[in-house]
């Protein structure tokens, strides 16, 4: 059992970072020693920097749900203090996926665009149902978010497009916008549509559209809380000690392997 497992909070004042703050102060196991933010935030608990470099405070992990220009702080701090990390942050490009790949080498580093257990459900699901309807059928995904999301499409979206991607023998092409084409849809194409508007937590729906039939497998986020419950438990996974680069899988699976184990 985890005894007080310290936690730094990046990108501290935002929704997600005051999300994982509640979930840690609900968990016996977690405290949260430092944030850090370039916004500031009145009567906080904990000391809050702007920099990461200026954390005074040891811990045993930093949760990130910041933004992408923060990485490579970020990630030169983990390796300077050797602290393992739980990137949750959406909207990085593949070099800087890439970056984190290379400070795994080093580090545990747990990575996910999106830390809920159903989502990553929704995305093996959306994997083995393109594998069964294959080419016959077309592929769109639709995502929703709240209007203060800066990103699109989402991390989210493009993670169940790369699964979907990987069961379709063809070349695939990703289309964000029609506005311009004036041809029939090809059947390589998996399009991707955002929506942004009010305080909607996160949809994503995966349609399959045939002839005839329609397949639609979907996710909807009531909460953050699911998202920050999922990086808390990111973050005692990490605990071990392991270095190495981890998902969502890697957590799913070691959870199953305990089950079953146990039964």
């Amino acid at each position: 059992m985890l005894k007080g497992m310290k936690i730094i909070i990046c990108g501290y004042c935002g929704k997600m970072g005051q999300a994982v703050k509640k979930a840690a102060k609900n968990d016996p196991e977690c405290e949260v020693v430092a944030g850090v933010d370039i916004n500031s935030f009145e009567n906080a608990e904990i000391p809050v920097y702007k920099n990461i470099n200026e954390v005074k405070e040891t811990a045993d992990v930093v949760i990130d749900f910041s933004n992408p220009s923060a990485l490579n702080g970020l990630i030169d701090y983990c390796k300077s203090t050797k602290t393992p990390a739980v990137i949750c942050t959406t909207g990085l490009s593949s070099e800087q996926i890439e970056k984190i790949k290379e400070a795994s080498e080093v580090l545990p580093i747990f990575y996910s665009r999106n830390m809920s257990l159903g989502v990553n459900l929704l995305a093996e699901l959306s994997k083995i149902t393109a594998k069964i309807l294959g080419v016959d059928f077309d592929i769109e995904i639709i995502e929703k978010h709240h209007n203060q999301k800066i990103d699109a499409p989402s991390g989210t979206a493009l993670m169940l497009a790369e699964e979907i991607s990987s069961e379709i023998p063809s070349d695939v092409d990703y289309v964000f916008d029609r506005t311009k084409t004036r041809k029939p849809r090809s059947k390589n194409e998996i399009g991707i549509h955002s929506v942004r508007g009010g305080s909607i937590v996160g949809d994503h729906e995966v349609v399959f559209a045939g002839n005839k039939e329609i397949v639609s497998l979907a996710h909807h986020a009531e909460s953050r809380e699911i998202f920050a419950n999922g990086a808390i438990k990111a973050a005692k996974f990490l605990m071990s000690g392991e270095i190495g680069f981890y998902t969502m899988k890697d957590m799913i699976k070691r959870t199953l392997s305990f089950n079953l184990s146990a039964r």
